[in-house]
């Protein structure tokens, strides 16, 4: 993106507030309570950043001091509502497996305090590696700092005034598409299993306008890394798996479903592993350096040149990550010890408190390392967090299986479980953070901000989501329950990652795990490997393994359109780079496909409100069945792709 160079700030401007923390406060409290809704309900969370940046400039702007830094501010402490409640695809397994009847308020809050600041202790030392000193492109951060400049009038008048218009038209068409789907007068997704060869797949896409802006900001080597997952997936593993057909009385779409979630996603559970891997091998490099920067400002502290440093270098000292990663191995040790008491695992309990302090420590430096390379790939809403979730909750899990082995009582195997569990809550929380992190401190970067400021910004986000997720959990699970659980009735909520990783931890602790799935993703994960490294060393492209994975593991309605995304902002680019301006022609697209993520992401906010205000998920809808929604949903949905792209074009030309 050397097309948005940062902001760059002759003297220090209003930053770090009391009135931007309150506001970030209240927006998170709202956000991650929406969230925890929508997540149980229907398995998916929307993006807090661009939503609060909205509101915060609308905010804010009755003040004459406020700046796009302060804005920044709010939406880096409110972007913790985004990733933080997928806290939500952990802790309901407790309750699914009978270990808690409820959720305990500040043993919860304490498990999601810790892990989420935990996880902003680990990426601040990448924030060198892959923010400043990297190509990744970071949708999301770079779309949330194109909206806090137009909304600061960065880049002139007539500039600023095309910029927002493309913001505007784009969300406008997201949020009106979002608007007529949940009305039901056109679809909000469409999908139809086929026969292919004995066996069967499906294709199926969501209608949503934002992924074709993610599509556009992220390139075409990880949309054509994503195709190739999706192919994989879908033409290759789907038919095989699904030979024979389905059993005599179950259709042939549920039968296609059941397996993608039962097989595939564990095969992209195995990709993305090795994937991780390798990446974090290529990364340890930069790490060091990152290390080593972040060694050498704090050095240059110590000797009083400290106002010398370049604001780009200004994150909070090494010695107090250091510090604060090791002070909070002792509330993880005393959480896990008071967590064991009383059950079976209290047999072995040092032993096992101190393996799996060990297991956080080591699996978060991990865990940050590959969920903040994921965010800058292709976006903190569109990463697999529950992918990453599998692999910790299996490490967890082959760690007790080591100490405990695997026992034939139900009752150990459950203690067992509960206590994988809790642990993978812990990790959790450090990957959803430093998905996030990275995200912010790349708006960060390009509004010219303060990345300690961000970085505590980051953690009150933190301590505020905490304090709020725990009771919203215990309200929905009082009044629908979670499917699988004791006593669960008809109207339970689904809470459908939550299964998935209890799986695992059962899979593994009770000897019945298909291992030969995650092995064959392994496999496949490197053959890709291979393949980018050939393409990059002879110049002819990359085809980035994470996204490869993500591609297998993520459902196809999720991912197809943002492939179709990149596709589109791959002939925008061409076209731009032939105008008599092209870096203004290439960021009036970068705009346009913000203001489809804008819209939606607005429009998610309000929604979720009204849903979970009425506890009905179709409030809105006013017609039961539309036999025409989806060809007007194609029909629309391409006429409002096209329409943008074009009246772009004529804002640049024109």
């Amino acid at each position: 993106m050397s097309d948005n160079p940062p902001v760059t700030r002759p003297q220090p401007l209003t930053e770090l507030t009391l009135r931007g923390v309150l506001l970030g406060a209240v927006l998170t409290v709202l956000f991650t309570a929406a969230n925890v809704y929508l997540g149980l309900k229907i398995g998916l969370t929307f993006a807090t950043s661009i939503p609060a940046a909205v509101i915060s400039m609308a905010a804010l702007k009755a003040f004459s001091d406020t700046t796009i830094q302060e804005n920044n501010i709010v939406q880096t402490i409110a972007s913790a509502a985004g990733t933080l409640s997928a806290i939500i695809f952990v802790l309901p397994g407790l309750i699914m497996i009978g270990w808690w009847t409820g959720f305990p308020y500040w043993q919860s809050v304490a498990v999601i305090a810790v892990g989420g600041t935990l996880g902003v202790m680990y990426s601040v030392p990448l924030r060198r590696a892959l923010v400043t000193g990297s190509d990744l492109p970071y949708p999301e951060g770079v779309a949330a700092a194109e909206v806090l400049k137009v909304g600061a009038g960065v880049g002139g008048a007539e500039e600023n005034r095309k910029g927002l218009a493309a913001i505007v038209l784009g969300a406008v068409l997201s949020a009106g598409y979002s608007v007529l789907a949940k009305l039901k007068l056109v679809a909000e997704e469409a999908s139809m299993a086929v026969k292919l060869g004995s066996g069967g797949t499906a294709f199926s896409t969501s209608f949503s306008l934002a992924l074709i802006g993610v599509g556009h900001l992220v390139g075409m080597a990880v949309g054509v890394a994503m195709l190739v997952g999706l192919a994989i997936g879908w033409l290759v593993l789907l038919p095989q798996f699904t030979a024979g057909g389905p059993p005599a009385g179950v259709e042939l779409a549920d039968f296609v479903s059941t397996t993608f979630r039962s097989q595939v996603r564990f095969v992209g559970a195995g990709a993305i592993g090795l994937a991780a891997i390798w990446t974090l091998i290529k990364m340890i490099g930069p790490i060091i350096s990152g290390i080593a920067g972040a060694l050498r400002a704090a050095q240059q502290r110590k000797s009083g040149q400290g106002d010398s440093l370049d604001i780009t270098e200004r994150d909070l000292p090494i010695g107090v990550i250091g510090g604060s990663i090791l002070l909070a191995m002792v509330p993880i040790g005393l959480l896990l010890a008071g967590f064991a008491r009383g059950g079976p695992v209290e047999a072995q309990l040092g032993l096992t408190v101190a393996l799996s302090i060990g297991y956080v420590l080591l699996a978060g430096v991990v865990i940050a390392s590959v969920c903040g390379y994921m965010a800058g790939l292709i976006g903190a809403s569109n990463s697999p967090i529950s992918g990453v979730g599998i692999l910790a909750s299996l490490g967890i899990s082959l760690v007790l299986a080591g100490i405990y082995g695997q026992s034939g009582d139900p009752a150990v195997t459950r203690a067992l479980v509960a206590f994988a569990l809790f642990v993978t809550a812990i990790v959790f929380g450090v990957a959803t953070i430093s998905n996030d992190n990275l995200q912010d401190l790349k708006t960060g970067q390009l509004v010219g901000a303060t990345p300690w400021k961000q970085q505590v910004a980051l953690v009150l986000g933190v301590v505020f989501g905490a304090l709020v997720i725990p009771p919203v959990l215990d309200l929905l699970n009082t009044t629908f329950g979670f499917q699988g659980a004791p006593g669960a009735g008809e109207n339970a909520l689904a809470a459908p990652q939550a299964a998935l990783i209890t799986a695992i931890a059962q899979g593994v602790l009770g000897g019945n795990l298909d291992w030969g799935l995650i092995g064959l993703g392994a496999a496949i994960g490197a053959v890709v490997i291979v393949i980018d490294e050939v393409l990059r060393k002879s110049g002819k492209g990359s085809l980035p393994p994470l996204a490869v994975g993500m591609g297998i593991y993520l459902p196809m309605g999720l991912t197809l359109l943002i492939p179709i995304g990149a596709i589109c902002g791959h002939f925008y680019d061409k076209w731009a780079a032939r105008q008599a301006e092209p870096a203004f022609a290439e960021r009036m697209g970068v705009l346009a496909a913000t203001g489809l993520i804008v819209g939606e992401s607005l429009f998610g906010v309000a929604f979720a409100g009204i849903a979970a205000a009425s506890g009905d998920a179709e409030v809105l809808a006013v017609m039961e069945h539309n036999p025409w929604a989806v060809p007007l949903g194609v029909a629309v949905f391409a006429g409002a792709v096209g329409w943008l792209y074009a009246r772009t074009r004529k804002a640049v030309v024109g």
